[in-house]
């Protein structure tokens, strides 16, 4: 059984609740999102953030690397490498 079953389960779960299919689906969109925005928000001030101010320091530039090679369709896996390999130049290089 795969995680298909599994997410099926859970619409099926809010049907047979008595609540509109659409309803369901909506409210199982809205969490993801809302978990996607939170990740996403977790991300920018764990990587910009220190000590309750904004930072742009070397982990910038990896996270630009990043961003770039993602734009540029590269796989997920070589733009954290990427990224990686041009903060750990940053540090060794700029202090």
């Amino acid at each position: 059984m795969g995680s298909g079953v599994v997410r099926g389960g859970g619409y099926l779960a809010g049907v047979r609740a008595g609540l509109p299919f659409a309803l369901v689906v909506g409210v199982v969109g809205f969490s993801f999102g809302a978990l996607a925005r939170s990740l996403g928000c977790l991300v920018v001030t764990e990587t910009f953030g220190e000590g309750g101010h904004l930072t742009i320091d070397e982990k910038a530039l990896g996270v630009g690397v990043a961003a770039v090679a993602l734009a540029l369709r590269a796989p997920v896996l070589l733009a954290v490498v990427l990224a990686a390999v041009v903060t750990a130049l940053a540090r060794l290089f700029l202090g």
